[in-house]
C-alpha cells in the first residue's frame, strides 16, 4: 500500500464522487495516522444527509513528513 502524503489529504476534496473512491482514500488516511477521531457534526433523518468531521495526526517517519 502507498504511503499517504500530508499533501494527499488537500486532494481528498478533488476525489471522485463515487463512494468507493472515496472510501479508499479516506480509508488510507487513517490506516497512516498515529490519532485518528471521527465526529457526527450534523444528521438528517428525512433526507439521510450527514456531515462527519475526521481529525488526526498523519504517521511521521524520521521526525518530518515525507515528501512526494
Amino acid at each position: 500500500m502507498a504511503r499517504f502524503h500530508i499533501q494527499d489529504v488537500k486532494q481528498l476534496e478533488n476525489a471522485p464522487t463515487s463512494p468507493a473512491a472515496l472510501r479508499t482514500k479516506i480509508g488510507e488516511m487513517i490506516l497512516h495516522s498515529t490519532v485518528a477521531r471521527a465526529k457526527v457534526d450534523a444528521i438528517n433523518p428525512e433526507t439521510g444527509e450527514y456531515r462527519v468531521v475526521l481529525q488526526g495526526t498523519l504517521d511521521r517517519e524520521e521526525g518530518k513528513f515525507e515528501e512526494k
